[in-house]
């Protein structure tokens, strides 16, 4: 499969799950609230195509990060029945779906940041880039969470489920480390086919 054929798909999938996502959500606020980003990426994206065009590894990290997000609003991330059944099985106390979420949150962001700033930065493979890429991630993480508490302060009880806390006091601490653990492990395990896949599109 080509590279164009690939793109093709991911914005089928993308699109295919937005449709499934807007139907009878739990809640339409926070499906609205969920799937903003990835609204505003998507154009972000489309804008930039052809004066920026990313990696495919990096679009495919994208739409993965877009399913996880529209998911996460159609159900609310509290409620994912998937999580539910895998919260039985382990014994959780709680949907968990959240925190993959969050994980991905540092994740996904890890590498299109390491992507931009090997590109348009003098920064080069190494500890430097590393720390500042994790850096990025936290102040994403960092200003959703300032979001989220905005939003509820605005909404009251509408915005419960955007909250998703589920009566955890630390849920805002733990969605951080949860992303800072995702921004680590993007570098560690996905830099050298990162590398790559940008080689493809000469850079």
């Amino acid at each position: 499969m080509n590279d164009a054929y690939k793109l093709t798909a991911m914005l089928a999938v993308t699109l295919g799950v937005f449709v499934w996502s807007a139907i009878n959500p739990h809640y339409y606020l926070t499906w609205f609230l969920e799937v903003l980003p990835v609204i505003i990426g998507f154009v972000v994206l489309v804008l930039t195509f052809k004066s920026f065009p990313l990696a495919q590894l990096t679009y495919g990290l994208i739409t993965l990060h877009a399913v996880i997000l529209m998911v996460g609003g159609h159900y609310t991330y509290a409620q994912v029945p998937a999580f539910d059944a895998l919260g039985h099985t382990l014994g959780w106390t709680r949907n968990n779906y959240d925190k993959l979420g969050h994980f991905a949150q540092g994740f996904v962001p890890a590498i299109i940041a390491r992507e931009i700033l090997l590109r348009k930065t003098a920064l080069r493979t190494g500890k430097m880039l590393f720390f500042l890429v994790i850096c990025v991630c936290l102040a994403i993480s960092a200003s959703y969470e300032l979001l989220e508490w905005l939003v509820s302060v605005l909404s009251g009880s509408a915005a419960d489920d955007f909250l998703g806390t589920q009566g955890d006091v630390w849920d805002t601490q733990k969605d951080m480390a949860f992303a800072f653990m995702g921004a680590v492990l993007a570098q560690l395990t996905l830099a050298r086919c990162h590398e790559r896949s940008m080689l493809k599109i000469g850079q």
